[in-house]
């Protein structure tokens, strides 16, 4: 993975390059820095350099780690005392503090030796996969302990049960530490950003606002001193045509105790190049997403593990806003509308109706009166104040995406996932280029995806276009995973919706 998937913290990926200027997405080899003419560092310096930087960045993260460790310890502190009222009292009940306190410790051994503290540059995702892994392992050394131990049972439902509120409460924990680490001015690591000067302000941008990523973003000038009094950046971010910078990387590595080359951002395509996990930090990959058997059947059977009783609980209330839809305009209360699926098949995605049954009447009447929403509508294919919605119920329905959930059916038909692209309309597809919807075709549409959680009706075409790809290159389980949790508070906040 790349080290830039979106978190799902309260703000989105900010635009980073204006949508009107398609030729700023990409950067030539001579809007690159001439790096090689920066002045040649002297070999007693520059170990110099190295010293300092090695003495220079522990201290910070180290404190950064200790408050880390402190809202993990505080995660599972919360756990117990939500245990507490169902625990035994006496002997056995000590014998269950012990084995939460060691439980405890031998997860957050497990959370340093997967590197979570600090945890600079990992996915939100990540963060998920490796917490609930060596949760897992604790969990599964408590069961082999429980076989040996009379009443084993007992303790090792309880011991998961800790385990899970833990990990439960963990990410507001660790939201808090960080947020803490951040306000104290520890968080993060400084890093010079080396390319195109269309590319510097959007990527300075990103980062400032994306700051869970532990990068403090600053510009890269040649005319800096060799060695700043508090040692500078010790990371170096290359965004551009790297093939011109090959001669440069050994003295650029020289200077800097990390150098990481940039691929995409969720918001933002840098080069061809494709990211890969390596070990959290950013590598070079020149494969597709993850597609295997396996990983498709688990995701079809949690789609339907979620889908049928999802479709039952929600049942009465999609039959009430049906009743509201036929009160205030009669007709039809549901609207199919054939869309593009998996290898190109026709999917009829089905959704309660928000709009008059002449919508299109009405839409072809307002861009005849007003070629400013004509415009509004060429860029994002929605408007924010649509005259073809029904009155108070359609927008509610709307924001909430209350709309989306008779497509329940549609995945526990197979036609849709929960997590995927979403499936657009031809018209939405025309603006597209034919390669990138080749590449939608290759993977299910889903309810829900990453350009939902991020921009949802913020985004225009390009950057839709761009969210989506960099969810089907990156895609896994995971992944998938982060973008369904993620997708409820988002749902809540209605931000971009309408």
């Amino acid at each position: 993975m790349s080290s830039f998937a979106p978190s799902a913290m309260p703000s989105a990926p900010p635009k980073a390059i204006g949508t009107s200027d398609t030729a700023s997405r990409t950067v030539s080899a001579s809007s690159v820095p001439p790096i090689a003419n920066a002045k040649s560092v002297d070999p007693s310096r520059q170990t110099g350099l190295n010293m300092s930087a090695a003495l220079r960045r522990p201290l910070p993260r180290l404190a950064t780690s200790s408050l880390l460790i402190g809202g993990d310890i505080a995660s599972y502190v919360i756990a117990y005392f939500a245990l507490l009222p169902f625990l035994p009292t006496g002997s056995e009940g000590t014998v269950l503090e012990r084995a939460f306190a060691l439980a405890a410790l031998a997860a957050i051994l497990l959370y340093a030796s997967a590197r979570l503290y600090p945890g600079y540059r990992l996915h939100d995702h990540e963060l998920l996969r490796r917490r609930t892994t060596a949760s897992v392992k604790v969990a599964v050394i408590a069961a082999f302990g429980a076989v040996l131990l009379p009443e084993g049972e007992r303790l090792l439902l309880a011991i998961v049960g800790f385990l899970g509120l833990g990990l439960i409460v963990q990410p507001v924990t660790h939201w808090l530490a960080r947020g803490l680490c951040r306000r104290l001015g520890i968080w993060g690591e400084r890093a010079v950003i080396i390319g195109g000067s269309n590319h510097i302000p959007a990527l300075m941008a990103y980062f400032k606002d994306h700051w869970q990523y532990g990068i403090k973003p600053e510009p890269y000038s040649s005319d800096a001193p060799d060695v700043s009094p508090d040692g500078g950046p010790s990371i170096a971010l290359i965004a551009g045509d790297t093939g011109s910078l090959i001669a440069d990387l050994a003295a650029i590595r020289r200077q800097f105790a990390e150098v990481i080359l940039l691929s995409d951002t969720p918001s933002l395509k840098v080069s061809g190049l494709r990211p890969a996990d390596v070990g959290g930090e950013i590598g070079v990959r020149l494969t597709n997403g993850e597609k295997s058997l396996s990983s498709d059947l688990v995701r079809r059977i949690v789609d339907l593990a979620i889908a049928i009783p999802a479709t039952i609980v929600v049942a009465p209330f999609i039959a009430i806003a049906a009743a509201a839809i036929y009160a205030i305009d009669p007709g039809p209360v549901f609207f199919r509308h054939a869309r593009e699926g998996l290898s190109g098949k026709p999917v009829h995605v089905l959704k309660l109706r928000t709009m008059y049954q002449d919508a299109e009447e009405r839409l072809e009447a307002l861009f005849r009166e007003n070629p400013a929403m004509r415009a509004e509508w060429l860029a994002h294919f929605k408007l924010k104040e649509d005259p073809r919605v029904l009155p108070v119920i359609g927008h509610l329905l709307r924001s909430s995406s209350f709309d989306e959930l008779p497509q329940l059916v549609n995945i526990i038909a197979g036609e849709m996932a929960f997590v995927g692209p979403r499936p657009f309309p031809e018209y939405h597809l025309l603006a597209m280029d034919g390669e990138f919807r080749d590449k939608r075709r290759s993977v299910t549409p889903g309810l829900t995806g990453l350009w939902q959680i991020s921009e949802r009706s913020s985004a225009d075409i390009e950057l839709q276009q761009q969210l989506d790809e960099f969810y089907i290159d990156n895609r896994s389980l995971w992944f998938d995973w982060h973008i369904l949790l993620s997708t409820i508070p988002a749902v809540f906040k209605r931000r971009g919706a309408y």
